[in-house]
């Protein structure tokens, strides 16, 4: 397997690992509740940790497509659940999330860095690292 592929599924492992140890930290550690939303994020962030790092090991990345399905799908829910926390207009008419409102930020670093932006920047790094990979894999034959 190129190098380049090798790294680019070390950073996907690494980064969704990151994430998943920093939202359970956020539930476990600090205390808060996930919402709705969040454990939808959570369903598709925490799979990607064995499906890279099993990949790894085999020195498989032709599983990037599928890693890239289960980044978008959660990138665009993290999308929608952090325009729920900054937009007005998708806040007034948010669906209620169950017992934690999806509208509430435990987290707001620097007025716009919030749980569902970590995952979404988690998602995205994670999303178009798989795409160069599927690039790499495409000139390589």
């Amino acid at each position: 397997m190129q190098k380049r592929l090798e790294n680019g599924l070390i950073f996907i492992w690494t980064v969704s690992l990151v994430a998943t140890l920093g939202s359970l930290y956020f539930s476990i550690v600090r205390g808060f509740e996930p919402c709705t939303y969040c454990w939808y994020q959570r369903i598709l962030m925490y799979p990607i940790v064995l499906i890279s790092g099993v990949a790894l090991f085999q020195k498989n990345a032709r599983i990037a497509l599928t890693i890239a399905v289960f980044a978008f799908i959660g990138g665009g829910i993290s999308l929608y659940h952090y325009g729920l926390q900054k937009l007005r207009f998708l806040s007034d008419s948010a669906p209620s999330c169950g017992g934690v409102s999806c509208t509430g930020e435990y987290i707001n670093y620097l007025g716009f860095i919030t749980i569902p932006f970590l995952a979404l920047t988690a998602f995205l790094l994670i999303g178009i690292t798989s795409l160069f990979m599927m690039k790499w894999q495409k000139e390589k034959k």
